[in-house]
């Protein structure tokens, strides 16, 4: 039975190997040297701490393959050692240029199965690494593929979306117009407040308020966001059992720039307690408090 001292001498006879193998810092580093120190200290007999010391050796593994098409893949494996490692897996997380989320996902999965089928008990970071090499192309494959197929795959489900977007503040003329004339023109409702702060609510299509968004995010803001958003999938029923529509789930008739008592210096700050109460009006007074984070009165 393995003891506390022989998983530090594994651990450290793979960590000299690896050094040996990836002798320069760009393919192999040490990030944390203190306690590669500690280990190297308790295997050595010198250490004051017997059990083995809690701090867990970590390091980089940074690789560059040459993919199909000339194309070069960057791969960089992290790995940590749990105190009783090689008994229990290491934690390896692979990052590879040209994978998207979800087929990393897939291939840290895949890649748990495999040492964990094969490897454990022995030390491993050099069958990950090689299992990584030799099976990223499936990946990269798979997703090429997988792209092809989707490409003519149906729209996602359409969906009724309001969004609730904040600016430091609307002044310009132009901007207000835009805002206007786009959420008609992409048969939206809803109301913008200009002036400071400046607030735009959009609702109606989901693709037609990404379409809006889109647009008005681009322009010149000090500050812009979507402070509050809701999507409600349309094959949703009601509680009366039909199906929702579009113009079913709409809070406003149409869509209007609204001003608010404005004053201070430049006739630039609206009354918010009637802003509450139009909000309150249209069923959406707790979006007051998304914005402003007081209760309204």
């Amino acid at each position: 039975k393995m003891s506390n001292v022989d998983w530090a001498e594994s651990q450290l006879a793979e960590i000299e190997l690896l050094t040996s193998m990836f002798p320069s810092q760009e393919e192999l580093e040490v990030t944390d040297q203190l306690a590669l120190a500690e280990l190297r200290a308790s295997v050595e007999g010198t250490a004051a701490t017997d059990p083995p010391p809690r701090s867990r050796p970590q390091f980089l593994i940074k690789q560059k393959l040459d993919a199909e098409g000339g194309e070069r893949t960057d791969i960089l494996l992290s790995c940590a050692y749990p105190p009783e490692y090689p008994r229990v897996l290491p934690e390896i997380t692979v990052r590879c240029s040209g994978l998207s989320r979800a087929q990393q996902t897939q291939l840290h999965t895949e890649l748990h199965d495999y040492l964990l089928e094969n490897c454990q008990g022995d030390v491993c970071v050099l069958a990950a690494l090689d299992w990584v090499k030799d099976n990223l192309q499936l990946f990269t494959n798979r997703s090429l593929s997988a792209s092809k197929k989707e490409a003519p795959s149906p729209q996602p489900r359409e969906a009724f979306s309001r969004l609730w977007i904040y600016s430091h503040h609307i002044y310009n003329k132009v901007k207000r117009k835009n805002i206007l004339e786009w959420s008609k023109e992409l048969g939206l409702s809803g109301f913008s407040m200009p002036g400071k702060p400046g607030i735009v609510c959009v609702e109606g299509r989901r693709s037609a308020c990404e379409e809006f968004w889109s647009r008005v995010k681009v322009l010149t803001w000090k500050k812009i966001m979507i402070r509050h958003r809701e999507d409600i999938p349309l094959d949703h029923q009601g509680e009366d059992s039909s199906v929702l529509s579009i113009d079913s789930l709409r809070k406003f008739a149409g869509f209007e720039e609204a001003a608010f008592d404005p004053h201070g210096s430049r006739g630039n700050h609206m009354d918010l307690g009637q802003l509450y109460q139009f909000l309150n009006e249209k069923g959406c007074c707790d979006v007051f408090q998304m914005y402003f984070g007081i209760e309204g009165r």
